[in-house]
């Protein structure tokens, strides 16, 4: 279900073994935020991976604006996504994701020992520094157009420092043959594996990378990547 007329919220992934522990919990999330946001997606992505019932209600430029009190008593960042579930109000997507990990027990994506934990949290962290800030100006020049974006020798930098972030993801991915964190799918692929999508949608030169290729391919199998990661505009 959605608002504004977004039929976004009402796709479900298929039912997964963990479907008995959503139900036991039984609420209905509300997701505040433009599909368009990478972050936005990174929860809606999460959501339907796990088969979580949910709201979602477009929020952000072009819908409704987050400059307002009622926002920002949300989040005083004014931005998205936010989540609501009951009396629980988080901001910060990769916050957000491990907290729908822990409540609804899903130990494959979070794990809960230390070690595995903290494998899988430091790509996240690595999405959303290292990665993040290396592509904001490239895809600000040449996605969205911003006009207080037009340094080309700027955009030429980010580019470059974009692509070797990319060959870092790349040594990892081809260590693992498989997954960010390991072998099997976990909440890193998808913070990362959004930003892999925008690397290859953006109008940019790209490196070549092989296993980035590979795995890129290896999560287009998966329903809820096709409809909320290679699914349009980056």
């Amino acid at each position: 279900m959605g608002a504004c007329g977004d039929d976004i919220g009402r796709h479900r992934a298929p039912a997964t073994e963990n479907l008995s522990a959503v139900e036991k919990f039984g609420a209905m999330l509300k997701i505040l935020g433009k599909t368009s946001s990478i972050n936005v997606r990174k929860v809606l992505w999460l959501c339907a991976e796990m088969a979580l019932k949910f709201e979602h209600v477009q929020w952000g430029e072009g819908f409704r604006t987050t400059d307002t009190l009622e926002f920002k008593a949300l989040n005083p960042n004014a931005l998205v996504p936010v989540l609501r579930d009951g009396s629980v109000v988080l901001w910060e997507s990769n916050t957000i994701c491990r907290y729908l990990a822990h409540r609804y027990l899903r130990p494959d994506l979070l794990p809960t020992d230390a070690r595995g934990r903290a494998r899988v949290e430091q790509w996240m962290d690595w999405q959303a520094t290292e990665l993040n800030d290396s592509w904001q100006y490239a895809f600000m020049a040449l996605v969205r157009k911003s006009p207080q974006h037009g340094n080309s020798k700027a955009t030429d930098d980010s580019v470059r420092s974009w692509n070797r972030n990319m060959e870092i993801l790349d040594g990892q991915l081809s260590k693992t043959r498989a997954y960010v964190a390991g072998d099997t799918f976990t909440l890193a692929d998808i913070v990362i594996g959004l930003s892999v999508s925008r690397w290859f949608l953006a109008p940019i030169a790209r490196a070549n990378l092989p296993a980035v290729y590979a795995y890129y391919e290896r999560l287009s199998t998966r329903p809820a990547f096709r409809m909320y990661g290679r699914n349009g505009p980056p």
